[in-house]
């Protein structure tokens, strides 16, 4: 479970640097059919609340890659994807829930 571990530390890694670049004001790193409603003076409280979601999944694959340290058993392994999963249904519900208040949706 060493290799799921660093694949999960090194996603988090990446999703914690775009989140935090987006956080600053960077919402270019957002596809632009995603801000196709979006204001010009919302943009900054935009890339906020998006960032939000990013750091959810960033802190979920960390969580989960520290369970899979603890080994290969198989509640180890159940424990370790549930807290994944459970992360990124928080995670794609909170960008849901920024796309529908910012944007209308997610398909407009």
């Amino acid at each position: 479970m060493v290799f799921y571990s660093v694949i999960m530390f090194a996603g988090a890694l990446l999703f914690f640097g775009v989140a935090a670049a987006i956080y600053r004001g960077n919402t270019n790193l957002i596809h632009s059919y995603h801000q196709t409603q979006v204001e010009e003076a919302d943009k900054k409280k935009y890339g906020e609340a998006f960032s939000k979601g990013l750091f959810v999944l960033a802190i979920a694959m960390v969580f989960s890659g520290v369970i899979a340290l603890f080994g290969e058993t198989v509640p180890v392994v159940v424990l370790s994807v549930g807290v994944l999963l459970a992360g990124m249904a928080v995670s794609f519900l909170m960008l849901a829930k920024v796309q529908k208040e910012f944007n209308g949706g997610f398909i407009r």
